[in-house]
This record gives C-alpha cells, structure tokens and sequence, in this order.
C-alpha cells in the first residue's frame, strides 16, 4: 500500500513538472529574461551586482555624504590614524581619507565606464565592418589592429595624451582607444559566423543596403558577447588607470582617484599603513565585484546554459 503511494506521488510530481515545462514553452522567454533569472541564481554575480549599485551610488552622493571637502588640508593635523572625527584616518597633509576615497570613487568608476563606452563604440563598429567587408578589407583592417595590439599600452597612452594634452577626458579618451582592439576581434568573429545566416540573405534580398545591414541586424545580434566583455573591460580599464596615476600619468592634483591614493600611501606605508590600505582594499573589492559579475553574465548569456 505505501509503495503504490510512493509511485502515485511520483507520477503526480512528474506530470506537474511537465505540465510547468509546458507552459514555459508555449509562454515562451526571451534570451535576456532566461539570462536574467540564471543570473540571480549566481549568488557572487549578485553579490557583486549589490556591492557595485551601493559604491556607485555612494560615488554619486559624494558631495552630501563626505564630511569634508576633497580639497580641504590641515597641515598642523596632518596624517592621523582612523578616529571618530576621521573614519579612515588622514593623509600627510591632513585631507580626510573617507572623502578622498569617496570622491576617489566617482573619477575611477567614471573612467572605467566612459572608456569602456568609447572601446565599445568604436570596437563594436570597426569589428562589424571588417567581418561583414570580408575579404581585403578585413585583411587589411585586422593587420592594422594587430599591429596596434603589438605596442604596449603604456606608450600609446602617453603619445596620445602628449599630442592632446594631459586632462581627465583626454584620459577617457586614450584608455577607451586601447581597449577596442579585443572587442573589435571579438565583434569580427561573430559578424563573420551570423552574415551567411538566413535573415542577412534575405535582407540583401530585398535590397537593403550594407551600413543598415551592420547596424540593424549584425550588430543586436552581437550585444551578448558585447555586454559580457564590456563588464570585464571595466575593471581592466580601472586597473589601467590605477597604474598610470601611480606612475603621475593619470589624474593629476588636487583630484584623486584609487590611483593616485594608492601612489600617495606607498611614500608611507610604513609609518601609516591606513593611508594604502583602505584605498587599495576599496580597489580590491570593487574589481572583485566587476569580475563576479562579467563571469555571471558570461555564462547567464550562454546559449549553450540554456540547455542545461
């Protein structure tokens, strides 16, 4: 009798989830739906996602929430451990490092989201064209990239903020037009898989031309590997920045960013350790975050996922 129980609850459950498969099926869901709810089953992607909205939002708040002004010295004070008028301490001239570590925030993210906008624009559109022109074209188009990928990063950094002079945004600029190069390879190879497929044939079918071909149908076809590489760009171009303030190639005084906090804490490190910890553990973390959530995305967005 419990046996024929035990079976009859088991079909029951059986045929409850295949009548909840079917329903899925017939309802049906998008790629960004089903990518969105793997998603929040990736309990660090989420983590990661949470950590980055709260830092964000802090960065954007920076102003109302610093107790003091980034600017504001106090030489007779000057560098002081943690304490209840200064949280993280001061640096050795007196700023508070809460605030520098807040406004610190908003130029790293800042730089990290622009050049990643500026890498994707122009990576997305130059890989597009060279994988739908095929041939010569795209020959010539990827050696030029290839030769750009053989020089190190730093010094085209620095000739191109040497020719348009050393400012924040010449920084967007110059950081955004490294990191192309990946993405412009990445768009290439999808574009060259998806221009034989049958919704490309039949646009030039009806005679639509090559630009609305790459903009309308190419290119949304791409975004998913596009958005998983764009957050994963981020952090690279952070650390990027980071690297350059450090060597007094990025932002320059009195603004700061993780950079150039990191570069002022190494002078004294030994005598005050608070003044590279915190600035480098703020880094640390946000990185971390940046990577759990593009390694998430990465496999939320995977085709291949949706039939596991």
């Amino acid at each position: 009798m419990t046996k024929s129980l035990a079976h009859a609850e088991q079909f029951d459950a059986l045929n409850r989830q295949a009548l909840a498969q079917q329903e899925d099926i017939e309802s049906g869901t998008s790629l960004w739906a089903d990518g969105w709810r793997r998603l929040l089953k990736n309990k660090l992607a989420v983590a990661g996602l949470i950590y980055l909205v709260i830092i964000s939002a802090l960065a954007v708040l920076a102003p109302l929430i610093a107790p003091y002004s980034y600017e504001e010295t106090d030489l007779i004070l000057g560098p002081t451990a943690p304490s209840l008028d200064h949280w993280l301490g001061t640096d050795d001239l007196g700023r508070d490092l809460f605030t520098r570590v807040l406004f610190g925030s908003r130029v790293s993210l800042m730089v990290g989201l622009l050049s990643t906008l500026v890498s994707v624009i122009i990576g997305v559109t130059y890989g597009a064209v060279a994988g739908y022109a095929g041939r010569r074209v795209d020959g010539l188009m990827m050696r030029f990239v290839e030769i750009l990928y053989s020089l190190p990063f730093a010094i085209l950094v620095i000739l191109i903020m040497v020719i348009f002079g050393r400012s924040i945004y010449n920084l967007f600029i110059a950081l955004g037009a490294i990191q192309w190069l990946v993405m412009a390879r990445i768009v290439r190879g999808q574009v060259v898989s998806l221009k034989r497929m049958e919704f490309v044939e039949a646009a030039r079918a009806v005679g639509v031309k090559p630009i609305p071909i790459i903009f309308r149908h190419l290119i949304p076809n791409t975004l998913g590997p596009v958005i998983v590489y764009a957050t994963l760009t981020v952090p690279a171009v952070i650390l990027e920045e980071a690297f350059l303030s450090f060597l007094g190639l990025g932002i320059q005084p009195p603004m700061s960013s993780w950079g150039t906090l990191i570069a002022n804490g190494v002078q004294g490190m030994d005598a005050y350790p608070w003044m590279i910890i915190y600035p480098c553990l703020t880094l640390m973390v946000t990185l971390l975050a940046l990577n759990f959530l593009g390694d998430g995305l990465r496999d939320a967005l995977d085709p291949k996922a949706s039939k596991d």
